[in-house]
């Protein structure tokens, strides 16, 4: 199930189907169609690819081969596949928000600090109202120009973070299908989607990375049934 939140509250509750009849995701500002995000800070980090990268072979040695396979067999013995369908599955639930009276250079500092490239944007009951996202924010028409008066940089950091957040933005349930919920990330070029509960409040953050990391997740996971 899916939800659209913006200032005004929820404005819309449904399936996939329905969410794609209602309309592109805009923002507050009038800046220009934005492309697809891609991917946020925490892809961009190293650290989380060492895994995937391809070191040189080293010298055959037989006998220490023949070892280190059986340590791995010990450490991981033939651990079987499950089914991976739920949003709850994959989503982190140590999810951080941005309150709406921030400005934006809070909430580039709320980024940072946790080393994030997004936020859930809450207004003053804790609901849902926003996504404030680094990568959006450092697109060139948004920031002054190389010329430009350190006065336009002052005054673009102060700015309030609900002047430049993407709104209405589109809130997914913990039970949602993963592949729905990649379907609107595709469609949509959002890194990822706040989940929320009934009410709208934020309990969690689904983005593409923690799809892709649930994909060579070990033990490993069945994305589809």
């Amino acid at each position: 199930m899916f939800s659209v939140y913006g200032k005004a509250g929820r404005t819309f509750r449904g399936s996939l189907e329905e969410l794609s009849q209602v309309g592109p995701i805009t923002r507050t500002t009038r800046t220009p169609v934005v492309a697809p995000i891609g991917m946020d800070a925490r892809d961009q980090n190293p650290s989380h690819f060492a895994d995937l990268v391809r070191h040189p072979p080293a010298p055959l040695d037989v006998a220490h081969r023949t070892a280190l396979a059986a340590y791995e067999q010990t450490r991981n013995p033939g651990l079987p596949r499950h089914p991976l369908t739920r949003v709850d599955a994959v989503m982190s639930s140590a999810v951080v928000t941005i309150d709406h009276t921030s400005t934006v250079e809070q909430a580039w500092q709320v980024l940072a600090h946790n080393n994030l490239g997004q936020a859930p944007v809450v207004d003053a009951n804790s609901l849902l109202i926003g996504l404030f996202t680094r990568a959006d924010l450092l697109r060139p028409e948004r920031l002054p120009g190389p010329d430009g008066h350190a006065q336009a940089w002052a005054d673009m950091l102060a700015q309030n973070v609900v002047d430049v957040m993407w709104t209405p933005v589109p809130s997914v349930s913990v039970d949602a299908d993963i592949r729905r919920v990649a379907r609107v990330l595709l469609d949509s070029g959002l890194p990822g989607l706040p989940v929320a509960d009934d009410e709208g409040r934020v309990i969690g953050f689904v983005s593409r990375s923690d799809i892709l990391r649930a994909v060579v997740a070990d033990p490993p996971l069945d994305l589809w049934t």
